[in-house]
């Protein structure tokens, strides 16, 4: 549907990573969460604002990832994301960490909008708006 673009530079530094060097699995998901407040910040959705300003907050509902190549101490990565579809209270999401034009992992998330309660809410027009035009 919508395919906005958006990708951050992460450096991988000696605590993303194991005994040998490369980084542990679960710290994918930790550049693709800052990927992911970045994007959001950049579309004039500041996190801590989420809840004060819609009464909402994006929660992950599923992740489905592949991990293809290990990333490494001292490696500039490319993390990026990318809307693939846009609910009326979700949505998914592309995320792709890259090293140079190797493809490391990739995962589709699907974000759910809940209050702060855990009830899902629709995800507000002036939101939606702005995704969709980004």
């Amino acid at each position: 549907m919508t395919n906005v673009g958006y990708s951050l530079p992460v450096r991988v530094y000696y605590e993303d990573t194991d005994a040998a060097g490369v980084v542990y699995y679960a710290n994918y998901l930790r550049f693709m969460e800052r990927v992911r407040t970045e994007w959001l910040n950049a579309c004039g959705f500041e996190i801590d604002q989420l809840v004060p300003r819609f009464g909402l907050l994006f929660v992950v509902r599923s992740v489905q990832i592949d991990f293809l190549q290990p990333a490494r101490l001292n490696d500039r990565l490319e993390v990026s994301v990318t809307l693939e579809r846009l609910g009326r209270v979700s949505m998914v999401l592309r995320q792709v960490v890259q090293h140079g034009s190797d493809e490391l992992c990739r995962a589709r998330v699907k974000l759910a909008s809940v209050t702060v309660d855990g009830v899902p809410k629709a995800i507000p027009d002036a939101i939606r708006q702005q995704l969709e035009k980004t």
